[in-house]
């Protein structure tokens, strides 16, 4: 049975302004999702909301996933049940590297599932990390620095989609992951993504511009404005909005 991320009338608010009003929006894993819309529309504060930040207070509504109640979960309960955020602007976490961090995360899964679980071997972890940054295409030396620490980029965004497919999480939420790459990263980034989504991922792209989905390709886009998703569609959607802007969402949802 596939995992199911079911937002249902969602209101969310930051201190105490009204952020989304009433977001309903159904992700299955094996899907592609694009959400769209101009700055200021919600589409970050829904991705923070999902994942449990603290600073987002959920005022109303639902979000269930594999049928049980993510509000009731903190961040790490929510990731361990296979959901997946990217965010836009990663964090430098100096003196940990890529290979520790990864392996920590892993045996945090572990020990979560069985409390006498003794952590992933390191023989086995390091394989699967370079079967991993093989198949992502990533030098192997990645591993061995500090995680975002000086990178570019595109560095820090390709780091962020091999910890996706190292912890394969059923459900992944890609918070405006081209934000601020040129056109060869986005590329680098898109191919990344596109090896890893199929059957048993599903994929929220949340981004202001259509030229990701040139490359990540979504069956389904939504139009978020003013914390609500007011237009849905297919791939067609994103075209309109390339050509025509949001000036139209605006004039059709004001």
């Amino acid at each position: 049975m596939s995992a199911v991320l079911e937002i249902r009338n969602l209101h969310v608010s930051v201190e105490d302004t009204d952020i989304l009003r009433g977001v309903d929006l159904t992700v299955k894993q094996g899907e592609i999702h694009a959400l769209m819309g101009p700055n200021g529309s919600g589409k970050s504060t829904l991705a923070h909301a999902l994942m449990g930040h603290p600073n987002y207070e959920i005022t109303d509504g639902e979000v269930v996933f594999k049928g049980e109640d993510m509000l009731e979960l903190g961040p790490d309960e929510r990731s361990r049940k296979g959901l997946f955020l990217a965010f836009q602007y990663p964090v430098a976490i100096p003196g940990v590297t890529v290979a520790n961090f990864l392996r920590t995360a892993i045996n945090s899964r572990r020990k979560a599932e069985d409390s006498e679980d003794k952590g992933i071997p390191i023989p086995e972890f390091r394989k699967l990390l370079k079967d991993k940054m093989s198949s992502l295409d990533m030098s192997h030396d990645v591993a061995g620095r500090y995680l975002n620490d000086g990178f570019s980029g595109g560095e820090k965004k390709r780091a962020e989609i091999l910890q996706l497919a190292t912890l394969e999480p059923d459900v992944a939420v890609l918070d405006e992951t081209d934000s601020g790459l040129d056109i060869d990263a986005l590329k680098i980034v898109a191919e990344g993504v596109n090896k890893l989504v199929g059957p048993g991922l599903g994929v929220l792209v949340i981004t202001h511009y259509q030229r990701l989905l040139s490359y990540i390709v979504p069956e389904h886009v939504h139009v978020m404005y003013e914390g609500k998703i007011v237009e849905s569609g297919g791939p067609d959607l994103a075209l309109k909005l390339e050509e025509l802007g949001y000036e139209w969402i605006r004039s059709a949802h004001s």
